[in-house]
């Protein structure tokens, strides 16, 4: 017996040393600096209580940062899971005759997700670019007004949207195509001799109950990655103007790491876990319900 303890401490000791010291410590440190007004290169620190929360919900900039990462997910999630289930269907159908062709779009899709975002971005910039960009030259020459696509506060968060958008749906039509693989053809031929002729009707009847763990997969890992954006935020507005392009990661990076306000940028760390904690618990609630395992 006490071989196999000494066994198994040394095959889990190194993995949960590790786990502690780089993981769990870490966590705890952040939620007691969440409590105390610390600063970087601050030799003491003292306890606040609740105040650095009430600073971050009690304040225009702290709020503004919060419903622009909301609007942001509202957006991003249900545009690009969507879109990335539509695509899959397509290149699903369309590898069955033009299996090259089929193979040549695969990659075309998922090319925003093996490039570089900030690297990306600086194209994005030049593409949105008021006088010079492609796309005020399309909205011109089709009779529409120029659009200040990253400098008026009414149009900056949309425009990281669709920034967003375009950076997802490669990585979600991957995993909807590895669900829509593993489906049996045979399914699809008992919904054809139950009365399900059309396409249409076995999508609704097969593929979208037999997608049910994909889906739910990819809504978390979509919703995650769309709470927590931060490059192109960074690179290419900076929170502006006004504030009007402001996140929840971004103003953590902005307090922490510019103002050294270590304890304030803890409480939105805080905040920022608790949220998509939160959100993970309800989607797995509420979705996993309608989920069909096989």
């Amino acid at each position: 017996m006490i071989r196999r303890w000494t066994t198994d401490i040394i095959l889990v000791g190194p993995a949960a040393i590790a786990l502690i010291l780089f993981i769990f410590l870490p966590v705890l440190i952040v939620f007691v600096l969440a409590f105390t007004d610390y600063q970087f290169g601050a030799s003491s620190a003292n306890w606040v209580g609740i105040e650095n929360f009430a600073d971050l919900f009690g304040s225009d900039l702290g709020r503004k940062a919060i419903t622009n990462t909301l609007l942001y997910a509202a957006i991003v999630i249900p545009t690009s899971v969507g879109l990335g289930l539509l695509v899959a269907v397509g290149l699903h159908s369309i590898s069955k005759t033009l299996p090259r062709f089929s193979n040549a779009l695969k990659a075309i899709y998922f090319l925003p997700v093996a490039a570089t975002l900030v690297a990306m971005a600086v194209s994005w910039q030049m593409l949105m670019h008021p006088s010079l960009g492609l796309f005020n030259h399309w909205a011109v020459a089709l009779g529409f007004s120029p659009v200040e696509w990253l400098t008026d506060q009414n149009t900056v968060l949309y425009s990281l949207a669709i920034i967003g958008v375009w950076q997802s749906v490669g990585y979600n039509m991957v995993l909807f195509l590895a669900g829509l693989t593993s489906i049996p053809d045979t399914l699809y031929d008992a919904a054809e001799v139950d009365g399900a002729q059309s396409g249409w009707s076995r999508f609704w009847l097969v593929t979208w109950p037999m997608l049910g763990p994909t889906t739910l997969f990819v809504l978390i890992v979509t919703a995650a990655t769309a709470f927590r954006v931060f490059e192109t935020v960074a690179t290419m507005t900076r929170g502006g103007p006004a504030f009007a392009s402001d996140t929840i990661v971004y103003a953590l990076y902005r307090e922490g790491f510019v103002y050294f306000k270590a304890g304030y940028a803890s409480a939105i760390t805080v905040v920022f876990f608790l949220a998509l904690l939160l959100l993970t618990v309800i989607q797995l609630l509420v979705v996993e319900r309608r989920v069909h395992y096989r």
